[in-house]
């Protein structure tokens, strides 16, 4: 697959496209369109139904066009080169990979475009693929009429009028909001740095406001969304043309890092801050953010992709870690500043696989939603219908009344499940797999109910653990009773409203039963 997009680095620089566009004056003043008006008032050449663009960029729009086809006209959408392209901001540029095209590493431009961004890696069939995303960015600079962050680069969303002009865009990703209320790097730093300093955590300091935040942000992302649709409008695509995708953001860190057999500490393996605030990130601030990003795809119709479990299992100092953790680039620049830790926390280059998985699932359906996460610790993502939120219920005991509950909302390998009034907390939700027969607790998409050892006996009592998908870790689902795959004759029992969860010999009662 080509990476011919590489705004502005592969091929021609933004300055020589301007230079060399001017050359082609004579020939963009020779060649005729015809304008006929629209409906929406704004004039459209018959070839293409694309309206006019700004004289500087319809400059570099030919000059990209003879890069793609030997001369500067405009094709008919039938006529061009396909294309997908990403729009946002670090998590989609491919900041974290660790390798850069030329021009975005600084020491002027740290948009950090990277060859392994997940744009170039999905299984989606296209000509061109296009990462105008830029670290950093937030939707001042994605947006219609916005600010570009750097001398030689456009707004992305001019980035998009041109490109969309060219090719035949198929697929337009969107990844934003983290820069703007959120300010989501900034905090991680602050968490970062208060640990280093023995401040004590930061969750007392940002969750307060954390939502308000995230109420904040929801607002521009719903505009940015509406002026992407706006731009592909005006290169004269209808909305069934292309898919428009907002893809929300995984937590790259976690507060089980001690599960890891190989746990390297927290210095070396950079998971660097207070375990309770790894805690919170993943059980509060990430969820709230994806809920309100979720909400901003529902007002403006885009499609939504919930990555928030995704690199569950994976974060910094796990096994098969999708993020990288604090790093620190002292030669770049030099003096360092804040921009030799800015790959710190973003996801590596399987995080980007992992993305690129999830994306190519997703363009094969036509659903509005749809959920990735790794069920069974297999490095594979996994597609499923409908955002997270949707899947996750309680499960309440027909006898005693209570709820399955994780202990102390503890995720740790090993930690009880108990009954415990119901409160809806993510400690009582649960995921049934009905494809791997796996019961996942909300807490983390990588903590199933395990049988220990497969101890299949009457008393036994099922724990929490790292998902593996082994048959000890498999249950099958009739008539409100939950029974291990390897022992259908023994059944969950909640004896009591704060007993242990326990098998025992099935008997019909209600002590038996979950709804």
């Amino acid at each position: 697959m080509k990476h011919a997009g590489r705004t502005g680095r592969s091929g021609l620089g933004l300055r020589r496209i301007v230079a060399v566009a001017a050359a082609l004056a004579a020939a963009l003043g020779g060649t005729a369109f015809t304008a006929l008006p629209s409906a929406d008032g704004v004039s459209r050449t018959a070839a293409t139904g694309s309206a006019p663009l700004s004289p500087d960029l319809e400059r570099i729009r030919a000059a990209k066009a003879v890069e793609l086809y030997g001369d500067p006209a405009e094709r008919p959408l039938t006529d061009r080169r396909t294309a997908l392209i990403s729009l946002g901001d670090s998590e989609i540029s491919g900041e974290g990979t660790g390798t850069y095209e030329p021009g975005t590493d600084g020491p002027d431009n740290w948009c950090h475009r990277s060859p392994d961004a997940a744009i170039h890696r999905t299984g989606i069939p296209a000509d061109e693929t296009y990462n105008v995303a830029c670290s950093g960015a937030s939707t001042v600079n994605i947006r219609i009429g916005g600010t570009a962050q750097y001398a030689d680069e456009l707004v992305q969303s001019d980035n998009l009028a041109i490109k969309a002009r060219n090719t035949r865009i198929k697929m337009v990703l969107l990844v934003a909001g983290a820069n703007d209320d959120l300010r989501f790097g900034p905090v991680i730093t602050d968490c970062v740095v208060r640990w280093f300093t023995l401040q004590g955590p930061c969750e007392p300091k940002y969750a307060p406001g954390w939502q308000a935040r995230v109420d904040g942000l929801v607002p521009k992302v719903e505009q940015t969304v509406r002026d992407l649709r706006t731009v592909m409008s005006d290169a004269g695509y209808a909305e069934g043309d292309y898919r428009l995708v907002v893809m929300g953001y995984p937590g790259p860190i976690g507060p089980d890092i001690r599960d890891n057999p190989g746990y390297p500490g927290k210095i070396p393996g950079g998971c660097t801050g207070y375990t309770s605030d790894a805690g919170w990130g993943r059980d509060a601030a990430v969820p709230a953010f994806e809920r309100g990003l979720r909400l901003a795809a529902q007002r403006t119709g885009a499609v939504f992709l919930d990555n928030s479990r995704l690199f569950h299992g994976h974060e910094v100092c796990m096994e098969e870690p999708w993020a990288r953790g604090l790093w620190i680039e002292l030669g770049n620049p030099f003096p360092p500043d804040s921009n030799s830790v800015r790959q710190s926390f973003h996801p590596n280059v399987r995080g980007h696989a992992a993305f690129a998985g999830c994306l190519t699932r997703l363009y094969a359906t036509g659903w509005p939603e749809a959920s990735c996460a790794d069920p069974a610790s297999t490095g594979e993502p996994v597609l499923y219908r409908g955002a997270w939120d949707d899947h996750y219920r309680p499960l309440r005991g027909e006898a005693a009344g209570s709820c399955l509950d994780v202990a102390g909302a503890s995720s740790s390998n090993g930690t009880a499940v108990t009954g415990w009034s119901c409160h809806d907390g993510r400690n009582q939700r649960w995921w049934y797999d009905s494809a791997r027969g796996s019961l996942h607790s909300e807490l983390s998409h990588d903590r199933c109910l395990d049988v220990p050892g497969g101890g299949y006996r009457a008393g036994a009592e099922p724990v929490l653990w790292n998902c593996h998908g082994g048959t000890n870790q498999r249950f099958t689902r009739s008539g409100g009773t939950i029974r291990p795959a390897a022992a259908g004759d023994l059944c969950l029992t909640l004896a009591s409203a704060t007993a242990p969860l326990s098998l025992r010999a099935c008997d019909g009662s209600a002590a038996q039963r979950f709804a």
